[in-house]
Order: C-alpha cells, then structure tokens, then sequence
C-alpha cells in the first residue's frame, strides 16, 4: 500500500481534492494502469477521511486515454477529473483537472553517465528533455551530473526541461505565468493550477520571446534560452521510450541532433530515421490531399480546448479553396467506421497533439492533420520544414482567402500533370435548410450520371450527392419498375428458437 500511495501521489491529490472541496471526483486510468484502480481509489477514499467525496473510475475513455476524458466525467456530473498516466497536457475545456504522471524507475547513475559521454562527444550544449513519468527523477539527474563533472573536473553546457504543472482548471486568470511559473528547485510546480484562457495565449506557438528569454512549452515541459541563440544548436536528449511524445518533440524540433536514453535497455539511440521517413511520407499525403475534391473533418476530441475553432477554421479554409467538407464524429477512428464514407478523398483528423498522427496505411483515404490541411489547402504555400501538431498553434481570427478562377493551373504531382482547381462561384448561395438540402438531392438523383467510373474510382465527384447518384444502389426507396409479386411473411420470435422451430428436449 506505501507504494501505491507513493507511486500515485495519495496525499497530494487528498489534499488538492479537500482544499477545492470537490465531492464529486472522476478517476481516469488508462489501460495499463486499471489494474490499480481498485487499491487507489481505496487509498484516496481512506486519505480523504470520508468528508461525503465521492470517486468514481473511468476507464475505456470515449478517445484518447493521453487527453482528460470531459465527455465521460460529465454523464456523471464531475467536478474535477484526477488524471492518471501518460499525459498530452492538453488545456481542458470545462473541468479542472489535476495530474499523476507516476514515478517510472530510472537508473540515475547509468543515466548520468550517458549524459556526460554525450557531452563529451559533441560540441553543442545539451538540452534534456524527458517523459513526463521520468520527472520526478531530473532532480536527482541534475546532482548526479553535477557532482561528476565537479569530480573529472570538466565544465558541460547541460540544460533541463521543467514540468509545467500538474494542474489545470478552465476558469480565468490574471496570468498563466504568474499561476505556473517555472521552478528552480523541483521538476513539479504542485500547488501552481494552470488557467485555460491564459494557457491558450502561453502556448499559442511552441516558442514566445519573454524579454531576453526565448520560452518554449511542449508536450507539459518547459524551457527557456537566450534570444540569441538558437534551439537548431541544441543537441536534445530524450529520457524516455520511443512513443508519441518523443514523436512530437522530434517533429517540431525536426533541424535538430536529437538522440534518445532508452530506460529499458540503458543504452543510448541515436536513430530517429523512422520519424524522418514519417515526415517525409506526410508531405506525400500533403500533395494527395490537394487533389482531393471531398474533405471529411474527423472530430477526435471533444475536450480539448479551441477544438470547435480549429474545426471552423479548417470549414473555411476548405470552403475557400473550393472544395466540399463534412464534419464527421465518431469516437476513434479506425478502417471500418471511415470505410462507410467512401466519398471522402481525405480526412482531417483534429485531435490532441500526442495522437495526431494517425496510421492510414490500412484506410481507404488518407488521413492528416490541421497544419497539413493549410499546407494543402492553401494556395502558393510551401513548405519550409517547419511542422506543428498542435491545431492550437493554428488557430487564428483571420478567414482565409476565396481563391479567384483566374489563378493559373498548379502541378499536381500525384496525377503527373498540371490540374485546375474548381473554386465556388461568386455570390452563389447555399441555403442550410432541411429542405432545400432534400431539393437538391432530388435534383442531384434525377440527373444520370454519363461517366460513373470517373466519379466512382478517378475522384469526380464534388460532393456527396455527386458521389451517391453515381452509385448503382443507393439504399432502399419505395420506387420499383416492377412491382413484388407476392409478399411473404418473415420469422417470428427470438433468435434462440423462432415459433416455427421445434424446440429441444
């Protein structure tokens, strides 16, 4: 039980429990960890001394265990949500919610001494970065790294990335730097909430200029560096596995020598090339969605914060560039639920940092996130390198502008060939209504197409409607050219024995 108790944290989140005097508490665990769900919640209930709190688990999250579940705490009216494990750190949306990243082991000396010899061999300073489960160790890694240098008497540019809180809450605030400060002392800031209003304007790019500082804020670390210097001249050093988070670091920091200290193995990686071939095939599925005609917004959270502004933004930014976009919500996405919209060329799936790359190698259309939408989407842009998986770092007030018709053709390097794009008609006008939307597919359905095979198969449709009157079935209508002979009568009863089954003895 004293592990439990250290290893999830028990007094600290009774006490951030009873200082907020929240009664009613949602517990979420990711998969690996719902084994100790049960002990934890006995453990807090115990800290807690009763006080009418109660705690209630979730599990099997509605998306993204890494992202605070808002939908399943609301069905049971939560006031706050205790997050446990792995974390995105997205800003929430509604509920404050207060986080347990766990206490990973850590050899602190295999690791120190890593660290130094990776020193040694390059000439750039160091910036250690690691695994939000890891941080309880960087204090420890620091004096380690300290007291060697001091004893080879060596003198080594090393850097650390703090944590930037372990709480949130989505009310107002005077300052999100004033509420999570970066802190000297120790890698946790407990008592520092951070404020979602003010959270969205501190991480509204990856990197802001304070003063003389450069601050960065990624993945729930921060950092600071000279405004001159660069983060293109830091070696970064990893201290974690090869998961989602590495991935986000060593995409956005992808000009960057980046090696990883695996804490399984106790040994050093210095192969990233399996990310740098996943960049390079998202900029091929950027050049396939700019030929794409029907863009499906797949909705992959309903708790982050700015995911409904993200997700208009990317309705105008597909509008403006003449396409067609539906909005799609689904939970997870996976082959099958997407294979029952085969009309859409291409997904945009918006979603946490951590879990936007989703593998579509097995789907039936291409699925990318918002910063490769307005690469695609946006005419005469290109790009420089740069990549960003946060749709927060996106967003903006300003609506993208129309594209004219008298903008020349663009080379299409999918289809080999110079293509022109179709853009709307000025002053065209589509009413919303019910009923001019059953209009217009009447209207669609009645008009034969002469060329399914190229609406079907070669990306000719321009809608939906398009896409379905070029189908030979189209679901069940009341309309026959011949009309049913005779009518029969089906099966009554259950599926475990129908009344005109003989029942067994």
């Amino acid at each position: 039980m004293d592990s439990i108790s250290s290893r999830y944290e028990i007094p600290r989140t009774a006490e951030f429990l009873r200082g907020r005097a929240y009664t009613r508490v949602a517990l979420q665990f990711p998969d690996e960890l719902l084994r100790d769900a049960a002990p934890v919640s006995r453990a807090l209930r115990r800290e807690l001394g009763g006080g009418g709190t109660k705690l209630f688990v979730m599990a099997d999250t509605a998306y993204n265990s890494c992202c605070v579940d808002e939908v399943g705490a609301s069905a049971i009216d939560a006031q706050c949500v205790v997050h446990y494990g792995h974390s995105c750190m997205s800003p929430t949306s509604n509920l404050p919610a207060f986080f347990v990243f766990g206490k990973a082991p850590l050899d602190v000396s295999a690791c120190c001494r890593s660290l130094l010899d990776c020193s040694r061999e390059s000439n750039k300073p160091i910036l250690v970065l690691c695994g939000l489960e890891y941080a309880h160790a960087l204090d420890d890694l620091k004096g380690a790294a300290a007291e060697l240098c001091k004893s080879y008497s060596c003198n080594y540019e090393i850097q650390y990335a703090d944590v930037l809180c372990s709480e949130m809450s989505p009310s107002s605030s005077p300052t999100a730097e004033e509420q999570c400060p970066q802190s000297n002392e120790s890698t946790h800031n407990d008592d520092l909430p951070v404020q979602n209003d003010d959270l969205g304007n501190f991480v509204n790019s990856c990197c802001n200029v304070v003063g003389s500082m450069r601050k960065y804020n990624l993945g729930g670390l921060t950092w600071s560096i000279s405004i001159d210097e660069k983060i293109d001249d830091y070696l970064l050093y990893w201290i974690g596995e090869d998961n989602s988070a590495f991935a986000n670091v060593a995409l956005t920091f992808n000009k960057c020598d980046i090696v990883r200290y695996d804490t399984v193995a106790n040994q050093l990686s210095r192969d990233v090339s399996h990310l740098m071939k996943i960049l390079r095939r998202r900029y091929y599925l950027v050049e396939k969605a700019k030929d794409a005609n029907i863009i499906g917004i797949l909705v992959g959270t309903l708790g982050v914060a700015g995911y409904l502004d993200i997700i208009e933004q990317m309705k105008n930014l597909i509008k403006a560039a003449g396409k067609k976009s539906y909005t799609l919500v689904m939970g997870r996405p996976n082959s099958a639920k997407l294979a029952n919209f085969p009309e859409c060329e291409v997904f945009v799936y918006v979603s946490c940092a951590q879990t936007a790359l989703l593998d579509s190698k097995e789907f039936l259309a291409p699925v990318i996130t918002p910063f490769e939408a307005v690469l695609a989407f946006s005419r005469g842009r290109e790009w420089t390198g740069e990549y960003l998986l946060d749709f927060k770092d996106l967003i903006t007030s300003e609506k993208p502008e129309v594209a004219s018709r008298s903008e020349e053709a663009r080379f299409s390097f999918i289809k080999g060939g110079y293509v022109e794009d179709d853009f709307p008609q000025e002053n065209e006008e589509h009413p919303e209504t019910s009923l001019a939307l059953a209009e217009l597919t009447e209207k669609a359905l009645s008009v034969r197409n002469q060329n399914n095979d190229a609406v079907l198969y070669q990306g000719g449709a321009k809608s939906a409607i398009d896409y379905l009157k070029a189908r030979s079935y189209r679901g069940l209508t009341g309309e026959y050219e011949v009309a049913p002979d005779t009518v029969l009568v089906g099966r009554t009863g259950r599926a475990a024995g129908y009344s005109d089954e003989k029942t067994k003895q």
